[in-house]
C-alpha cells in the first residue's frame, strides 16, 4: 500500500529549481549592491550588513513558499469532499505499483441515480451522498485496495499482485451488494445502487493508468445498459462494439438529412368486432447500401447520440400525416426514454398536432415501463401535460419486469399492452397465465383497455379473449405493412383467411420481417 507521495508535475519541477534561483538571485543582487558602494568610494558596514539580512530573509521566504507547493501538492492528491485519495493519486499511485511488474486490477464504480438526487433534492444532499458513499466503500475496501474519488459520482479501486483481478471481482460485488440497501440521509431514505467496470493488465503487458481507465469506463457503462447493479470486465468486442456503434451513429445522421427512414403499421383487431380498431407505426431504415439493420440495433443508438429526439419528431409527424385518411381508427406511435425526459416533448407534440391537424382523441402514445422506473417524477409531470392535449398514454411491454400494479395506480394509463413473452408463457405455463388474469382484471378494474401483444396461434387468440383482452396484436392476423395498404382492411369485419390469400409475393417479404418499434 502506497502512503506516501512525492511532489509531481509542475510542482516538482518548481522545487527543483527555486533553490539555485534563490542563490543566484542572492549572489546578484550581493554583487550589484557591492558595486554601488564601490562606485561611492566608500564600502560601508551597513551596506554589508543590509545585504546579510536580504538573503536571510530572502531564504526564509524561499523556505516558507517551498512549504507551501508542498503543501499545495499534498492536497491536489486527496479529495476534498470526501476526504479521499484524487484522480491525481490514482495516477501516481498506478504508476508506482506498475513498476513492479504484476498483476493490475482497476475497478470503476459510478452511482446508480445519483443524478436523480440532485435534481430533486438539490446539491447540499447530493454532496452528502457522496460522502456517505464514499464511507461505505471505504469500510468496504478496507485495506485490501485503494480507494479514491474520480470526479462526479465515480470512484476507482485499485489492486496489484496474484489474482489482483479474481480478489477485485469479489469486493466489487460486495460493494453492490452494499450499495443497493437504502442509504439514509437527513430525513431521506434513498436507494441508489451502483454499476462498475474492470479492467486489468498481466505481468509482461503493461497499459497505461489512462488506457485501464477508459477500458474500466467502457465496461462500467456495459454494466448499466445490461439492468445495472452488476459489474463487468471489459472485452476486446467492447471496442469493435464501440467502433460499430459510431459508424451507425454517423449513418444515421446522414438517414436523417437525406429521408432514408419509412414507416410500416401494425394493424390491432377488436376482439368484440374483429375490425381493425388501431394501427402501430413501426420505424425502418432504409440504408443506401442495402444492409439491414433493425430498430432494435439503431435505436439504442440513436438514444445513446440524442438523435432519437429528431428521429422521433420526425415519426410522430409522418404517422399523423399517413393516419389522416384512416379517421375511423386510433394512431399508436412509441416514444423513448429519451423523448419523455425531454421537457420540450409535448410543446413539440403540440405542435405537430397543430401542423397536421390530426384529432389528438386518436393519437395513442406508447412508453415502456423503463421510462417509468429511469425517472417516474420526471414522466408523471411529462404525461400530465401530454394529456391536456386530449392525447391517450399507453403503457407498453407490460409484464417484462419493472412495473408494476402501483405504477398503474399512479398513472393510470388509458391502455395497456401485455408482453407477448407473457402471452407466450401463458400458453404453456399456469404461473404465467395467471399472471396474465391478474393484469387484465385489474387493468379493467382500472377502466384501462387491454392489448395482448405478439399474438401468432388460434390457441393464444382464443386465450386472450377468454382472460377479458380488448384487441389482439399479432402474426396471426397482421404484420406490418406499408400505409397504402391499410385501407382495404377498414370498415368492414375480417375474413383472416382472405387477408392472407390476398398478398402478392413482394408483399409477403416486407410482412415476414419481425416486428419492431421505435422504441
Amino acid at each position: 500500500m502506497i502512503t506516501q507521495h512525492r511532489p509531481t508535475g509542475s510542482y516538482r519541477r518548481l522545487a527543483a529549481f527555486a533553490p539555485p534561483a534563490s542563490l543566484f538571485f542572492i549572489f546578484l543582487t550581493t554583487v550589484t549592491m557591492l558595486m554601488m558602494a564601490r562606485h561611492r568610494s566608500a564600502v560601508s558596514d551597513y551596506v554589508v550588513a543590509g545585504v546579510l539580512v536580504f538573503g536571510v530573509i530572502t531564504l526564509i521566504a524561499i523556505r516558507r513558499g517551498l512549504a507551501h507547493i508542498r503543501q499545495l501538492d499534498q492536497v491536489s492528491l486527496i479529495d476534498g469532499l470526501t476526504g479521499l485519495s484524487s484522480r491525481e493519486s490514482f495516477h501516481a499511485d498506478y504508476k508506482e505499483l506498475a513498476a513492479n511488474d504484476e498483476e493490475l486490477a482497476v475497478a470503476l464504480v459510478d452511482l446508480d441515480g445519483f443524478l436523480m438526487v440532485n435534481e430533486h433534492h438539490g446539491h447540499a444532499i447530493g454532496d452528502e451522498v457522496l460522502r456517505r458513499c464514499s464511507a461505505i466503500l471505504n469500510t468496504q475496501v478496507g485495506d485490501e485496495a485503494k480507494l479514491y474519488r474520480m470526479g462526479g459520482d465515480e470512484f476507482a479501486l485499485l489492486m496489484s499482485g496474484k489474482l489482483a483481478g479474481t480478489l477485485l471481482e469479489g469486493l466489487c460485488r460486495n460493494v453492490i451488494e452494499r450499495l443497493s440497501r437504502p442509504l439514509q440521509v437527513y430525513n431521506l431514505s434513498l436507494t441508489l445502487g451502483a454499476s462498475i467496470g474492470l479492467s486489468r493488465c498481466s505481468p509482461g503487458k503493461p497499459a497505461s493508468a489512462s488506457e485501464m481507465l477508459r477500458r474500466a469506463d467502457v465496461s462500467m457503462y456495459a454494466s448499466k445498459r445490461a439492468g445495472k447493479g452488476r459489474c463487468t470486465w471489459f472485452t476486446a468486442e467492447f471496442d469493435a462494439n464501440r467502433a460499430q456503434t459510431r459508424d451507425i451513429d454517423e449513418d444515421l445522421r446522414q438517414a436523417l438529412v437525406h429521408d432514408q427512414f419509412s414507416l410500416l403499421y401494425q394493424p390491432l383487431v377488436d376482439c368484440d368486432t374483429a375490425r381493425v380498431a388501431c394501427v402501430e407505426a413501426l420505424l425502418r431504415w432504409h440504408r443506401p447500401d442495402g444492409k439491414s439493420i433493425g430498430p432494435d440495433v439503431f435505436v439504442p443508438v440513436a438514444e445513446q447520440s440524442g438523435l432519437i429526439l429528431p428521429i422521433g419528431l420526425w415519426v410522430l409527424r409522418r404517422a399523423c400525416m399517413d393516419a389522416l385518411a384512416w379517421d375511423e381508427i386510433m394512431l399508436s406511435v412509441n416514444i423513448s426514454a429519451a423523448q419523455l425526459r425531454n421537457a420540450e416533448f409535448p410543446v413539440q407534440l403540440g405542435q405537430i398536432l397543430e401542423e397536421t391537424g390530426f384529432d389528438p382523441g386518436r393519437l395513442e402514445l406508447e412508453i415502456t415501463e423503463t421510462c417509468l422506473v429511469l425517472d417516474p417524477v420526471v414522466a408523471e409531470r411529462s404525461l400530465a401535460m401530454i394529456r391536456n392535449f386530449g392525447v391517450n398514454v399507453v403503457l407498453d411491454d407490460f409484464g417484462t419486469g419493472f412495473a408494476s400494479f402501483g405504477f398503474l395506480r399512479q398513472f393510470r394509463f388509458e391502455k395497456l399492452k401485455i408482453d407477448r413473452s407473457l402471452v407466450e408463457e401463458a400458453e404453456t405455463d399456469e404461473a404465467s397465465r395467471a399472471v396474465m388474469l391478474s393484469s387484465v382484471t385489474v387493468a379493467r378494474a382500472m377502466r384501462m383497455k387491454v392489448t395482448a401483444e405478439g399474438v401468432e396461434t388460434e390457441e393464444q387468440a382464443r386465450m386472450v379473449r377468454a382472460a377479458g383482452c380488448d384487441q389482439i396484436q399479432g402474426w396471426l392476423y397482421f404484420k406490418a405493412m406499408p400505409a397504402a395498404e391499410i385501407g382495404k382492411y377498414l370498415n368492414r369485419p375480417l375474413d383472416m383467411a382472405s387477408i392472407y390469400l390476398g398478398h402478392s409475393s413482394a408483399q409477403a417479404e416486407l410482412f415476414d420481417e419481425p416486428e419492431r418499434k421505435i422504441a
